[in-house]
């Protein structure tokens, strides 16, 4: 079976897909029970647990069968907006990258919260900067900070893979930056 696409689609962090799609909870197993995934969902024809409630195959064993998993991720920052609109407009406004040449700024931001030193060294100044950060935050990938800062490597190398080791994928990094971005909006706001 070849590699299905990985599916994560970010939501305020009340949405309840069941009560909008006709969708089985995917499961994993935990201490010998099945349990539900943190945010799996399966819109094909799963067989269910009549128990549970939840898909019956594991979602690692359901990928290798050729089950599709989309995961609804509960993303706070939606929670402060009004509607889609709001979001697509606040995006276009270009962020105050000075915002990242402070600590303080910093961790307060999803996803790079920990990571201020490596932040502060590339000091980002774009969408894909931003992404690239989140990359190097990665376990494989922070030993490519000198070079990357230097100019020494290219931002293909950041999403490759080297010896089967997690890499993030450039699609995630960049929705993930336009999430920080909105955040950095909030920030500048007081109203994160």
């Amino acid at each position: 079976m070849k590699n299905l696409p990985d599916i994560d689609i970010d939501t305020t962090s009340t949405f309840d897909p069941s009560t909008v799609f006709n969708a089985t909870r995917a499961s994993m197993v935990a201490k010998d029970k099945l349990v539900p995934h943190p945010c799996g969902y399966y819109f094909d024809n799963i067989p269910v647990d009549k128990v549970t409630g939840l898909s019956a195959i594991p979602y690692k064993a359901a990928d290798k069968l050729g089950y599709f998993k989309v995961d609804m991720l509960h993303n706070t920052v939606y929670d402060r907006f009004n509607s889609r609109y709001e979001i697509e407009e606040l995006i276009k406004i270009e962020p105050n990258w000075d915002l990242l040449e402070h600590s303080e700024n910093i961790v307060r931001l999803t996803q790079i919260h920990d990571h201020a030193t490596i932040v502060l060294h590339v000091k980002p100044r774009s969408i894909n900067m931003l992404a690239d950060v989140l990359a190097l935050i990665r376990p494989g990938k922070r030993h490519l900070l000198v070079p990357y800062t230097l100019g020494r490597i290219d931002q293909k190398t950041l999403y490759t893979s080297e010896d089967g080791q997690y890499t993030f994928k450039k699609a995630h990094a960049i929705a993930y930056a336009h999430v920080i971005v909105l955040e950095m909006h909030l920030l500048e706001a007081n109203l994160l």
